[in-house]
């Protein structure tokens, strides 16, 4: 339950689920442990798997053994539907549940076709997803390569992240400030190709002296961004921040948001950034970034990985104050519109009722 986006998704849903008087019980099941970052309501359940089992050093044996007291648990609380987040918890919640007649959804959080897994784990989700109630995506597009992959899948089902109910309330500062903030956010790992934003950045820097690039988020690349960042002569410009969990109060002091990865699932901060009006380029990477904008209507879209076009993009709204307001207000309505809390909880609810789940 660390500050992923699939962990955001999961505490969203269970505090919204307990909220209604439904009973929830969340159990983790990273062998580390760990904490939570997101805030859980009193009325979740949380329950760490580690904690259940006798070792938390990373073995075969250990694995075994985590399958086995998932099982254990699964048995002893008897759930009306079980829901897993991520592709290592899915096929380890579909091998726990195997023949307990328990509905299981299974929810795929990236572009599976197109983010590098190992072909142990793709082999694994190629013959444990057949055995699941639900395989469900985030995307349009994602459901297309599932149906076309010829897996045999009981039921495909496409249901987006909701928009986080906290972003409703942020307040964003539009003025006449001298200083001009470019913002990103995310791990600080390949994926999110932070080193391209920064070098692009770099080349816009040189002419419009009023703008600064941040990066907020964690990860293994961070000393080989800050050794980028210092050799561009970029150290007063360009900060990267860490994680925060003042992500609100990021976006409302922002200008302009950037999101550059090479492949996402269905990108929460492309999402908070929409809802709180800011405005937003994206490489048109899969997926998630073409559906969330509309085919590029409510957000600007640039072909993946073309720093070209991402700078022309950025320098196109650094230079238009009106386009920036004109186009944060359309996206703020759009995903609100499309992605509220309750919108998608109806489309979770329409699903538990054809699977038989009754509240």
């Amino acid at each position: 339950m660390s500050s992923g986006g699939a962990e955001r998704v999961a505490s969203t849903l269970s505090n919204a689920w307990t909220a209604r008087g439904d009973q929830v019980t969340l159990i983790p099941t990273f062998s580390g442990r760990g904490g939570c970052f997101y805030e859980l309501s009193p009325a979740v359940r949380l329950v760490y798997l580690a904690d259940l089992v006798s070792s938390r050093i990373r073995t075969w044996a250990n694995q075994v053994e985590r399958l086995r007291a998932l099982r254990r648990f699964i048995l002893a609380e008897r759930p009306d539907v079980i829901v897993s987040f991520l592709s290592n918890v899915n096929v380890a919640a579909v091998i726990a549940a195997f023949g307990l007649g328990i509905p299981v959804i299974i929810c795929e959080r990236v572009d599976p076709f197109a983010m590098p897994i190992s072909r142990g784990l793709r082999l694994a989700c190629r013959f444990s997803y057949p055995l699941a109630t639900v395989l469900m995506v985030q995307t349009q597009a994602v459901a297309t390569k599932f149906a076309a992959s010829g897996w045999s899948l009981k039921r495909l089902r496409v249901i987006p992240n909701p928009v986080s109910e906290q972003m409703l309330d942020i307040q964003r500062r539009i003025g006449d400030s001298t200083t001009k903030r470019l913002l990103s956010i995310g791990r600080l790992e390949e994926q999110k190709q932070f080193d391209i934003l920064i070098r692009v950045f770099a080349r816009l820097a040189q002419h419009y002296a009023d703008w600064s690039l941040r990066i907020i988020g964690e990860g293994s690349l961070r000393t080989a961004l800050q050794q980028q960042i210092t050799e561009l002569g970029l150290d007063a410009r360009v900060e990267l921040t860490g994680q925060s969990a003042m992500i609100g109060e990021e976006l409302a002091m922002a200008d302009i948001f950037a999101l550059t990865s090479s492949y996402e699932g269905f990108p929460n901060a492309l999402l908070e950034a929409m809802t709180v009006g800011l405005p937003c380029i994206s490489f048109d990477c899969p997926s998630g970034p073409r559906e969330i904008s509309l085919d590029g209507q409510v957000a600007l879209l640039v072909p993946l990985n073309d720093e070209q076009a991402l700078e022309l993009a950025l320098e196109r709204l650094m230079l238009d104050a009106e386009l920036r307001q004109t186009l944060g207000r359309q996206a703020c309505v759009s995903v609100i519109e499309r992605f509220s809390l309750d919108k998608i909880l109806e489309q979770w609810d329409l699903l538990f009722k054809e699977l038989g789940i009754q509240r």
